[in-house]
């Protein structure tokens, strides 16, 4: 099968590779409708996170059932399933609290840049969807495995509710989502901070009500400008930078709050100045098979396209095209096809 391999930063290979197969009775072995390159690929890609030796990159996937172990009972061969980042058993504490990306089990699935993948714990990690859906179904359904669920998780961590003024920090395919989740959430006012015109009107389609170019302290100057002075009730953190936390906490009101799903690097957390501003502070690794089976309704139900996030279409065998695409900011996010 064809697969991608990161072997240095900057060096990203679609190369053929054995085909995975059944290694725990819990796993299934999905053939791959769809994948993409996600933001948070571009750390070791660019060298940020630095690795030992190469790696079968991508973690995000929808796919065919092709295989299960003789464990796995919820899941069938022919089945169309979506699956998070994180495998879980979604039976533990954790998951039962709605933590599944913190699954006393947990495992990463990785290698999902491929025309297969094997997913452990499958069980408790794969969502069927009500039918196979069409080929122009799949950047929805695609979305839903990681960005969608993660700006699903930000806009809930952080409180967003009917009438709530949010902010929204990071203008990726996460933030992007996380304007989405906001505006299905019901929040009156969503402040999009973005310095990228493409991305400032997906923003806008997305249900951005205003935008906000500027970084650091004179967006957050901005945005208490805009809010009376008051700041917002919910704040998400996108990046995963020390600016873009300070600027999120910057901009949340007293007792508002903050969720950050970036994959932090360098942050140093400010416990002064939340004592101060009682903000409540929450994040981590988003626990997407929570949301999966009401994030399939609303897709299914037709007025939900949170695959617009998409706007580069490739073969998987030009996946380094993808990388390089989005490392200079020609593209939010690259959708690929086994």
């Amino acid at each position: 099968m064809r697969g991608t391999i990161l072997y240095a930063p900057g060096d990203i290979r679609s190369e053929i590779l054995p085909d995975p197969t059944i290694v725990e009775p819990t796993d299934a072995i999905i053939e791959t409708s769809a994948t993409c390159v996600c933001g948070s690929d571009l750390w070791p890609y660019r060298g940020i996170n630095t690795f030992d030796e190469p790696w079968a990159i991508g973690h995000e996937y929808v796919g065919v059932v092709r295989e299960v172990g003789t464990a796995v009972t919820t899941v069938r061969p022919g089945q169309f399933v979506i699956g998070s980042f994180i495998a879980s058993d979604n039976t533990c504490p954790h998951c039962r609290a709605g933590y599944q990306s913190g699954c006393a089990q947990l495992a990463p699935v990785l290698g999902c840049q491929a025309e297969a993948i094997r997913v452990p714990l499958a069980d408790g990690t794969l969502v069927p969807t009500p039918d196979t859906p069409s080929d122009e179904m799949l950047p929805d359904l695609l979305a839903l495995s990681d960005v969608m669920g993660t700006g699903w998780y930000a806009a809930r961590a952080a409180g967003v509710a009917p009438g709530h003024t949010t902010v929204v920090v990071g203008d990726g395919a996460v933030g992007l989502s996380a304007v989405l989740a906001a505006k299905e959430l019901g929040a009156e006012r969503i402040i999009a901070l973005s310095r990228h015109a493409d991305r400032q009107v997906l923003a806008r389609e997305f249900g951005a009500t205003d935008v906000v170019p500027e970084r650091g302290a004179e967006a957050v100057a901005r945005v208490r400008e805009m809010t009376g002075g008051v700041g917002a009730d919910s704040v998400a953190e996108c990046v995963g930078t020390d600016e873009s936390l300070t600027t999120a906490l910057d901009c949340a009101r007293q007792g508002g709050g903050v969720v950050f799903v970036g994959v932090p690097h360098d942050v140093a957390l400010p416990i002064a100045r939340l004592f101060r501003n009682h903000v409540r502070l929450q994040g981590g690794s988003a626990p997407v098979r929570n949301y999966l089976p009401d994030l399939i309704s609303r897709t299914y139900a037709g007025n939900f396209h949170p695959g617009r996030v998409f706007d580069l279409r490739l073969p998987l065998a030009d996946v380094a095209q993808g990388y390089r695409a989005m490392d200079e900011r020609q593209a939010i996010k690259a959708f690929l096809i086994p």
